[in-house]
């Protein structure tokens, strides 16, 4: 087996080098980003509780049942309880919040486009190599005078095709996990966009409430006092 890469690597010259080491970092980047993601959208059950709680009047609750959840969506849903309930501007504070998203948003998308460019690039290098190697096939058989048999021939072409299917072979895997993780990605944008949402009409809900039951209080008391 090692002989057989080892082969390839001397036949295929420095581009499947090249392919060779852009394959293993493609490799790293997407351990790297299934490990980021991972745990990017658990606790659903956990924000659940926490919202059920902010709707029934229980903020400090509710926010502590999302405090020890290290993930991006407990995180800024964390952000935008503390905001409401040291009574920061509606206006400041969806600014501030919808800021902490994109931030967790950046990190978590951080070197996708990495993957996509590896994923264009790579096949790129792969017909660059096959170009290369079919000018030098050429050549040898020119030099031959075209008297070169099959066999050598042959040997001339499949090597060259040898950079192409390097190419392909570190584009296709980089391609998938791109729009994988992009579309995970974009679920966690959605995921905490409702969050936040629900969390905003349950404070404003909350707050109709409590001056609904201010009023009738207020109503009371005036009748009260004219009799």
């Amino acid at each position: 087996m090692m002989e057989t890469f080892s082969h390839w690597l001397e036949a295929g010259g420095p581009i499947v080098i090249i392919l060779g080491v852009l394959s293993i970092y493609s490799l790293a980047l997407v351990v790297l980003k299934l490990i980021q993601f991972r745990g990017a959208l658990s606790g659903r059950a956990d924000r659940e509780s926490a919202l059920a709680a902010w709707r029934s009047g229980s903020p400090v609750e509710a926010r502590k049942l999302l405090l020890d959840s290290a993930n991006p969506v407990n995180e800024v849903v964390v952000a935008a309880m503390e905001g409401m309930i040291t009574r920061w501007d509606a206006a400041v504070l969806r600014e501030e919040v919808e800021r902490i998203a994109n931030e967790r948003l950046e990190i978590l998308g951080r070197h996708l486009r990495t993957l996509e460019v590896l994923a264009v690039v790579s096949p790129l290098l792969g017909l660059l190599g096959t170009v290369l190697g079919m000018i030098a096939s050429f050549q040898q058989l020119e030099l031959a005078g075209g008297s070169a048999n099959a066999a050598v021939l042959a040997a001339g072409i499949w090597q060259a095709l040898l950079t192409t299917a390097m190419g392909l072979i570190v584009a296709i895997p980089a391609a998938i996990a791109a729009n994988l993780l992009g579309a995970r990605l974009d679920r966690v944008g959605h995921v905490i966009e409702d969050c936040v949402t629900r969390l905003f009409v349950a404070d404003h809900s909350r707050d109709d409430h409590s001056r609904d039951d201010h009023s009738r209080e207020d109503g009371r008391n005036d009748r009260s006092g004219e009799d």
